[in-house]
């Protein structure tokens, strides 16, 4: 059986019908299978289990053999540290991460029959090779209205409806602190999807209140969070010497313990998308603010919005030679940080209306899901249509849940008149 036929099952939930236990008995829920990695690293990122009613998020690692993990050198990999999950075909051996902790592994459960498995090889080898394929899309190309507005709206809404929810839980993880928890989500988008895993876990382990009582300190901020982010010691800047010896001060006076550096990811990034100038950016826009969450979410229109993320401090002559001043962010990523973090608030707090008509008045987002969807003939203008598009390919597209989608509903139809004539 190849490995990437195990892949596919795993992403498309073909387990789903049978029950699945650790290899120590312990029940497993999957909840989110995560987001196939094609880059360097575990094989599925973001993934959410829950076993034995533990929650928890991080990264699947899927092998045929349990040994193919020492093959692999995994054991010795930081990288994979993180990996809440080994999932094979065979439990041959107990494995263990860098810091010689066992990991949970699984035998996974699926249909076996060989001609229902050599069915999904070509689909499995589709899955390696495509990315961001739409199934749909000749049909879309010929007839764009497939898409209907009505639809688009119901994803929109399904989609606010995700994040409202996630908002919630972490509400009640911050006990509704909601500053800790904005900060938390803020910390989140800044990591622009490629880091936003290990953005948010710096802010989990970087309390508000310590940086709130350095917020009036640049150098005191960003020394503190490119500390925590564990990055600090292997930088080459100018400023790294005064920052690690700021940063070591207060990791003492507050017993702070930083992420491990591992989880960053550079490949393929241009420089100012790399998370020591995010981290940076996101002290800046932290530096002299008292209450974030709730300067974001009093505003009523996107351009109050931005100038929130676009107003600057006055840093002191002090601090101006102890530490570099980021470069400030761009348009669209101030656009984006909207997008995924004052607006889906303000939903949260019941203001859904208004929600609505902020996301008419930004522009669509730009990225390679909605350039894909604009290949198929959408039109995407406003916010609200990428946003509908996005949550359109992950929940229906990517895991191929045709069935459930209104298009792929109209698809079915279609074809079947076809046939029926």
């Amino acid at each position: 059986m190849p490995e990437i036929l195990l892949h596919y099952i795993w992403f498309k939930r073909y387990f789903d019908r049978f029950e699945q236990h650790t290899d120590s008995g312990k029940n497993i829920t999957v909840i989110s299978v995560g987001e196939h990695n094609t880059d360097a690293g575990p094989d599925f990122i973001n993934a959410h289990i829950r076993i034995d009613g533990i929650e928890l998020y991080g990264n699947v690692e899927i092998h045929i053999n349990a040994t193919d993990w020492n093959k692999h050198r995994h054991h010795t990999d930081p990288a994979y540290d993180n990996v809440i999950l080994h999932v094979v075909c065979r439990s041959d051996t107990k494995v263990l991460n860098s810091a010689g902790r066992e990991i949970e592994q699984c035998e996974l459960k699926f249909d076996s029959d060989s001609d229902y498995l050599t069915s999904l090889i070509a689909d499995a080898q589709r899955m390696e090779t495509a990315a961001y394929k739409i199934e749909c899309s000749q049909s879309l190309i010929y007839n764009p209205l497939l898409l209907t507005e009505g639809w688009k709206k119901a994803l929109l809404m399904q989609r606010l409806d995700c994040k409202a929810q996630s908002i919630k839980q972490l509400l009640d993880i911050t006990k509704n602190d909601k500053e800790s928890a904005f900060y938390i989500t803020l910390a989140r988008h800044f990591g622009f999807h490629t880091n936003s895993l290990p953005m948010e876990q710096l802010a989990v382990q970087t309390p508000l209140l310590c940086l709130k009582k350095h917020r009036s300190s640049l150098f005191q901020l960003t020394a503190i969070l490119l500390g925590q982010s564990g990055l600090i010691e292997d930088m080459q800047t100018e400023d790294q010497p005064l920052l690690l010896k700021e940063y070591q001060f207060i990791k003492s006076k507050f017993g702070l313990t930083p992420i491990e550096k591992h989880l960053w990811k550079k490949l393929r990034l241009h420089p100012n998308n790399f998370p020591e100038t995010r981290i940076r950016q996101f002290a800046y826009l932290i530096f002299g603010q008292d209450f974030l969450y709730s300067q974001l979410t009093g505003c009523d229109t996107t351009e109050d919005m931005q100038r929130v993320f676009t107003t600057r401090y006055e840093v002191d002559n002090f601090d101006k030679k102890r530490v570099l001043i980021p470069p400030p962010l761009g348009a669209d990523s101030i656009r984006t940080l909207i997008i995924n973090t004052a607006i889906p608030y303000k939903y949260a707090a019941g203001d859904k209306a208004l929600t609505y008509n902020l996301l008419d008045q930004l522009p669509a987002e730009n990225n390679r899901i909605i350039r894909q969807w604009k290949t198929v003939g959408q039109k995407v203008k406003t916010a609200a249509d990428s946003q509908a598009l996005l949550h359109l390919y992950t929940n229906y597209c990517q895991p191929v849940q045709c069935q459930n989608c209104d298009v792929g509903y109209q698809v079915f139809l279609n074809s079947n008149k076809k046939y029926m004539s």
